[in-house]
């Protein structure tokens, strides 16, 4: 990949630029700078080199990196779509999207560590959000570590929308609003989330899309994005997600909790044209749903 920009008179060097023009962090910069991955009319340059107006700078992210950390896995892969960016997949549920010591090598990065591996990629695997287990819907892996600054740093705005399905138990007693309510680690569990005033930020919005007698579905967008952050504030109103066990009880209607995480929208980091994925509702969801 190569990022280039012609200079403007603004800029009196090639880091003002990289800085400016393309948020680019520090760290990100040494690591350019050491692998002589940075251009100034065609030729390296150091990042303190002058520039003058109507100079080329150039940047390459085409280096190799050790991705042995994460052992390739063959799956079945549901690619909504992908480019020299980054890849964006429908997560099944069931499948971890990272790896840990119970799902060393059946995780989500372990299928795209084989699919990179495939299509010649050696680049880190860097997934830019994160999915529960149990819970299914798009997933994003950035490509290389500046793809991954930019998507994060738009995470953290209101640039990223995510927005997830959830049939939650039991009727609302609003058909749209706000939950506004913070979010702690529960005291002596290292995976149970609660809603407490000494937690962080935390700020769902939903509206109902179709009521049953016995459940809601409902449209989440989150403002936030802390762990468990849609279960933990349904849980709070008195709403369990269907079959949501940590949170609430179990359902005979889905085997898992009943979440699915179907649309993003943001800015992409190189044509900055704003862009929306959706990923396909699974069988087991939408047959709760239409059955609703």
């Amino acid at each position: 990949m190569r990022l280039a920009y012609v200079n403007s008179s603004k800029y009196s060097n090639v880091k003002e630029v990289l800085k400016a023009e393309f948020s680019m962090s520090d760290r990100l910069l040494l690591k350019l700078k050491k692998l002589d991955k940075i251009y100034l009319n065609g030729n390296v340059t150091s990042v303190n080199h002058p520039v003058l107006e109507n100079n080329l700078i150039e940047c390459y992210l085409d280096y190799e990196e050790d991705n042995s950390n994460i052992v390739p896995t063959e799956m079945p892969l549901n690619i909504i779509y992908e480019d020299e960016a980054y890849i964006v997949v429908n997560k099944p549920a069931g499948i971890p999207v990272h790896p840990s010591m119970d799902h060393y090598t059946d995780s989500l990065s372990n299928g795209i560590a084989f699919y990179f591996n495939q299509i010649g990629l050696k680049k880190k695997i860097r997934p830019v959000n994160r999915l529960d287990k149990d819970t299914s819907g798009i997933v994003i892996f950035a490509k290389n570590e500046y793809i991954q600054e930019c998507l994060v740093r738009q995470m953290k705005s209101k640039e990223f929308i995510k927005k997830y399905i959830a049939v939650v138990n039991g009727n609302l007693d609003n058909l749209e609003g706000t939950i506004n309510a913070p979010i702690a680690r529960k005291e002596g569990s290292i995976i149970e989330r609660c809603v407490s005033e000494t937690g962080d930020i935390a700020i769902t919005h939903y509206k109902v899309l179709k009521r049953k007698t016995d459940f809601d579905i409902v449209e989440c967008i989150l403002e936030t994005g802390r762990t468990h952050q849609i279960r933990v504030h349904f849980a709070y109103l008195g709403h369990s997600l269907l079959s949501d066990t940590l949170y609430g009880t179990s359902s005979s209607l889905i085997n898992r909790q009943a979440l699915h995480a179907y649309k993003v929208e943001f800015t992409h980091p190189l044509s900055k044209k704003k862009v929306k994925y959706i990923a396909t509702v699974p069988e087991d969801l939408n047959k709760l749903m239409e059955n609703a």
